[in-house]
């Protein structure tokens, strides 16, 4: 697995950043597992109905980054597969690094 987080993955935003996903629905598990292109591939056991696996997207994500659930909100791709979520008061840094323990602590 490489330790480098494709170019565009990551935005640093005035407030945060901006992370660019691509959302698998109805997974067997909820995890970042990896990349696809320049978006983190991130699975989540809701279905993509009534807005069920946004939700389920932003609340592990908050928690990922210990902040409110209301505070992270998707800023595009709501009825797509492919969003960018923003993450308020993480830096990019930090970001990366945190994104690259995840996906190593798994194997």
């Amino acid at each position: 697995m490489s330790d480098k987080i494709p170019d565009g993955a990551i935005q640093a935003a005035r407030d945060g950043v901006i992370i660019r996903l691509h959302l698998q629905p109805r997974a067997s598990k909820t995890e970042i597992c990896g990349f696809q292109g320049d978006e983190l591939k991130v699975r989540v056991t809701s279905p993509p109905v009534d807005d069920a696996a946004n939700r389920l997207c932003t609340g592990f994500f908050a928690k990922i980054f210990k902040v409110p659930k209301s505070s992270v909100t998707i800023l595009s791709g709501h009825k797509s597969r492919h969003k960018r979520v923003h993450i308020p008061g993480a830096g990019l840094e930090y970001t990366s690094d945190l994104i690259i323990s995840l996906l190593t602590s798994k194997h």
